[in-house]
């Protein structure tokens, strides 16, 4: 049997990608939102995430056509692919504003490169759960009452 090729930075895989409801519901309700003028990301940032992910929301009334849509989804697929390797891992989320199809490929990916760079220096945010220890904090040994 012929190996798998090894996996280039740029490769886009399927886990690299959102797929159910539920996930992307996540990143909108914890995730930062950032925009540009044609373009929101919502970036979910997050410390146990192995790799970045990306999902894609374009509706129709960005483009009627389905042409349309699917030319900003490839965009925005080829840009994330080709960026992934600087972005720390969590879950992304673009959309398309209305406004986006009149634009050409060359201003949406700046546009995509621009919000990508801002969320390049976001920060993960902390698991839920307890809170974390002090700096100077001892364990207490265990009492016998």
């Amino acid at each position: 049997m012929n190996p798998l090729p090894p996996v280039t930075p740029a490769d886009f895989p399927p886990s690299a990608r959102l797929r159910v409801s539920a996930e992307f519901q996540a990143v909108f309700k914890a995730g930062r939102r950032l925009s540009s003028p044609q373009l929101r990301l919502f970036a979910h940032v997050r410390a146990e995430a192995s790799a970045p992910r990306l999902g894609v929301a374009v509706s129709r009334k960005v483009d009627k056509r389905a042409v349309g849509r699917n030319r900003i989804k490839r965009i925005a697929r080829d840009v994330f692919r080709r960026e992934r390797h600087l972005l720390p891992p969590g879950d992304y989320v673009l959309i398309a504003q209305p406004g986006t199809a009149t634009l050409d490929n060359a201003a949406i990916r700046e546009q995509w490169q621009q919000l990508l760079a801002r969320a390049r220096s976001l920060k993960p945010t902390p698991p839920a759960g307890t809170m974390p220890a002090s700096p100077g904090a001892r364990e207490r040994p265990a009492t016998d009452s």
